[in-house]
């Protein structure tokens, strides 16, 4: 693929998709909402600061946009920069005016698999793994790798959003996901091609956002007891 937009593309984007597109960020925990879409764009996927949509005309690419007030397109595009060509990774095509285009990735995301009872080879596993390690050697660190941001194409591992790969604080969602896929899903779910329903894999997710917090907060706990007894001394 070329590394530049089609150039009809773009006149596209800022005549008609940007003037009339409505999206909106109420709560930045939530996804934003999108309003009005202008024919015949298609919404892709939406979170909590942007929203994916492509043209039919340009399937190849994608159009990620912020909403009004949100921050993390110049991060954004700092990631696309400094992770360059991999396989594992959408490229940057062009980035102004709070949008970029980007290379498309297709596939089927790792929380759909689940859902689908589609069988996960471990070489996705060691994809996206490679591909981590790789974004670390660019002066990244992975965050917010989860199964809903990485996905499954022909038996390899892809890896979707990267908005989030400046933060330094630590994440362990990719490596918590791992200890699943090999304690849980190969040994049970995957020689018994179980299909795990939505509403189950919404209450893993929010049982494992809330096990975090706890985790988090037993820690902080335990820092501020040592401090207070360090003080005390």
């Amino acid at each position: 693929m070329d590394k530049s937009p089609p150039k009809h593309l773009l006149e596209t984007i800022y005549q008609e998709l940007l003037p009339r597109l409505q999206i909106e960020s109420v709560n930045p925990r939530n996804p934003i909402q999108v309003s009005y879409l202008p024919q015949p764009w298609q919404l892709l996927g939406k979170g909590n600061y942007a929203a994916v949509v492509y043209h039919p005309d340009y399937s190849e690419c994608v159009v990620k946009i912020y909403a009004p007030g949100r921050p993390g397109f110049e991060e954004e595009v700092d990631v696309y920069h400094r992770l360059g060509s991999h396989p594992a990774f959408s490229e940057c095509l062009y980035a102004k005016d709070s949008f970029l285009i980007l290379k498309r990735l297709y596939g089927t995301t790792l929380y759909d698999c689940m859902h689908l009872g589609l069988p996960i080879p471990k070489q996705v596993i060691r994809d996206i793994d490679e591909a981590l390690d790789y974004a670390r050697r660019c002066s990244l660190h992975p965050h917010d790798v989860h199964g809903r941001n990485v996905m499954m194409y022909q038996g390899r591992g892809l890896v979707v959003d990267i908005s989030d790969f400046l933060h330094l604080e630590a994440c362990s969602k990719w490596n918590d996901l791992k200890k699943a896929y090999y304690w849980l899903y190969r040994p049970v779910l995957r020689p018994l091609r179980l299909r795990v329903p939505y509403s189950g894999l919404d209450m893993l997710r929010k049982s494992y956002r809330l096990a975090t917090s706890f985790k988090t907060s037993c820690c902080q706990l335990v820092l501020r007891l040592t401090r207070f007894k360090c003080l005390k001394r």
